[in-house]
């Protein structure tokens, strides 16, 4: 160890720069868990003790032989941009990963509507009301998991959700069917105000909670965990939808997207429906 690349005052001023910005807990976490790791990196690697280029770019290139995802490399990199634009520093900026836009999603990452009933199906044969409405509340709406708190008895009772992230406020409706399940779940749970998912305490469930839930309902829906996990259910909703409307415009301000890109990785279809796709076109003879 050679000491300190990047000091605990630049932390802390970066996370009150976040902050400051209305970034969410979990972005902010994760900008900081990335910029640490790259800290770690200079501070064990020798020549790199420094803040450089030449630094940054061997750690691009260590992240790629220990065998990183190319999204994933390029998430940490994007969340050292940012660090570097903070500290004034833009020459130290490299350029991400270049990535072909997938065509199709991957049958083991893919959450079909069919696994996504069966696990609604059965949790309400379990008796695990709660568990039910959530999967139901993100696949009904298209909302982050991080935006269920705004899943309110005053928004149920007006079938109408504002939600705040990342900067911005949009109105999100429930639909009847889910509108009516929520209202006699808020009865039966005495529930006359804040989140409707809540702690014996009403503060509105964690994250970790809702994901502890959802992993231990997929052992008995017998659905494989890997594909489990609340933002592939905002990803079913995005397909669904643009399978009915085709409007990316439109979907993109429903998932509250500042770019249509962004839009765009979420209507990837399936793995099954871009064989019948290809197999459709009858080129072979």
């Amino acid at each position: 160890m050679k000491g300190k690349v990047i000091t605990e005052e630049q932390f802390r001023a970066f996370m009150r720069a976040l902050q400051e910005e209305e970034r969410s807990e979990a972005t902010i976490s994760k900008y900081l868990r990335d910029v640490r790791a790259f800290a770690l990196f200079l501070e064990n690697g020798g020549e790199w003790v420094t803040l450089s280029k030449d630094g940054v770019l061997a750690y691009k290139r260590a992240l790629i032989s220990r065998g990183y995802r190319v999204s994933s490399i390029n998430s940490m990199l994007a969340a050292l941009d940012k660090f570097f634009r903070f500290l004034e520093r833009p020459d130290l900026i490299v350029h991400r990963l270049k990535m072909q836009r997938r065509v199709y999603c991957p049958p083991e990452k893919e959450l079909s509507k069919e696994d996504y009933e069966r696990l609604v199906r059965t949790a309400e044969e379990k008796g695990k009301r709660r568990i039910s409405l959530i999967l139901q509340t993100i696949c009904g709406t298209g909302i982050r998991v991080s935006e269920l708190s705004s899943i309110t008895a005053e928004a149920v009772q007006k079938g109408e959700a504002v939600v705040s992230c990342k900067g911005k406020t949009r109105s999100v409706f429930l639909v009847k069917e889910l509108r009516k399940k929520l209202l006699r779940y808020i009865t039966e749970q005495g529930i006359t105000n804040g989140p409707v998912f809540q702690t014996k305490r009403g503060k509105p469930l964690s994250r970790i909670s809702i994901w502890r839930d959802m992993k231990k309902l997929c052992e008995e829906a017998r659905v494989d965990r890997a594909k489990v996990f609340p933002h592939n259910l905002r990803h079913l909703f995005a397909r669904t939808f643009y399978r009915l409307e085709k409007d990316i415009a439109k979907l993109a301000d429903l998932l509250g997207h500042s770019s249509i890109d962004t839009t765009r990785i979420y209507i990837v279809s399936t793995g099954a429906e871009h064989r019948r796709r290809m197999e459709s076109m009858r080129l072979i003879l």
